[in-house]
């Protein structure tokens, strides 16, 4: 116990001295030691680092959970190193309330046949958010996150210590100023005053002890030194690491927005799917696509009536048999024999043929040829 109660002493005794010193630096009454330019640049490109990736985390997670209260969950379910229990999406939702609609309206009735058909969509929709939401948080959330909590923290721990250290150099530099200063005055004004010999014997003591000040002033300062010099070598070359984060943090983000990218062409290639779904209930069911609410027709749209400008496939204008080119605009897989498949930028010959799914046109390509979806093609002037 009385060991305990010296060290605490000790170490209040260091704090209040180290306060001290800070207090009279900001006040412009100390000297400070300032650090290497280099390890001065280190230090504020961490903290750039360490500011701006705080932000585009809060920001990406803003941007994949909008929901504050969700947000707050997921961050209480890490904290607690437990598995976040697995959330339906709004999209799922939204299509679990139109298939259980579709069945109390009637599943064979034209609008509950398209609620199950649109309800079955979107729940392909929210899987692929889902999806989109597990591997953003993998590849590029927990690698920001574990920098933050993992990195800049041991980083922080050891510039803490450097401060102490610069700090402790400074008392030290300061004492030895001083200890120094009371020798030059006490060797330049001697008490001659009295002739007494105790006073000769007492002047000599106390240059004695002014010269044993000062070796022990010296000694301190060197170890001080020495202790600043080597935490300043273990920060710089944690900082130096800052470049092998950023490297690390390019991957993620290039992953990020490659899962991104996959994410809105697999919702594309759904909305495109449901549209061609929805034109084809439309026809079988004999009902006109109404054309003032939903989605427009690709067929009118690629071909309108009226002469129009030449452009991209909503504004051409193509006779009903005649053949001409067109730029394909995504990949497409044939789903059977009867069907040609796609490469995204190439050049294929339509055209379209009597009683056809206006959905569809025949492509050909050399000696190939096969039904092409509309919505996958930009037909040239």
């Amino acid at each position: 116990m009385d060991f305990n109660v010296k060290k605490l002493a000790s170490d209040a005794g260091v704090f209040f001295t180290r306060a001290v010193q800070f207090t009279e630096e900001k006040l412009g009454q100390a000297e400070k030691t300032e650090l290497d330019p280099h390890l001065d640049n280190l230090i504020s490109r961490g903290d750039s680092t360490k500011n701006w990736t705080e932000k585009i985390l809060r920001q990406t997670e803003v941007l994949l959970q909008p929901n504050p209260s969700a947000r707050i969950e997921e961050f209480i379910y890490d904290k607690l190193d437990k598995k976040l229990p697995s959330r339906t999406t709004n999209s799922e939702l939204l299509g679990q309330y139109m298939l259980d609609a579709a069945k109390e309206f009637g599943p064979e009735s034209p609008y509950g046949k398209t609620l199950i058909t649109v309800g079955e969509y979107q729940k392909k929709l929210g899987g692929a958010e889902r999806e989109f939401l597990q591997t953003a948080a993998v590849t590029f959330l927990s690698p920001l996150r574990n920098f933050l909590e993992g990195d800049w923290r041991t980083i922080s721990k050891e510039r803490r210590l450097l401060e102490n250290r610069r700090l402790d150099l400074d008392i030290c530099k300061a004492r030895l100023k001083k200890a120094k200063q009371a020798e030059a005055k006490a060797a330049a004004a001697p008490d001659f005053q009295e002739t007494r010999p105790r006073n000769y014997v007492l002047s000599a003591s106390a240059s004695a002890l002014l010269s044993e000040e000062v070796d022990k002033a010296e000694h301190e300062l060197r170890v001080a030194q020495t202790e600043f010099d080597r935490q300043a070598e273990v920060t710089r070359l944690l900082l130096e690491g800052i470049s092998s984060t950023h490297l690390n943090h390019l991957r993620c983000l290039q992953d990020f927005a490659e899962a991104q990218a996959t994410f809105y062409a697999q919702i594309h290639h759904y909305m495109q799917d449901l549209q061609r779904e929805l034109h084809r209930c439309a026809n079988a069911a004999g009902a006109p696509h109404p054309s003032g609410a939903g989605c427009p027709d690709p067929v009118s749209s690629a071909f309108p009536s009226g002469p129009v400008s030449t452009g991209a496939a909503g504004s051409d204008q193509l006779p009903v048999t005649g053949a001409r080119k067109a730029k394909v605009l995504y990949d497409y897989d044939a789903h059977d024999t009867s069907e040609l498949s796609l490469l995204a930028d190439e050049l294929i010959s339509v055209y379209t043929v009597p009683g056809m799914d206006p959905d569809w046109l025949i492509g050909e390509r050399g000696n190939e040829k096969g039904k092409v979806p509309v919505t996958y093609l930009e037909l040239l002037s």
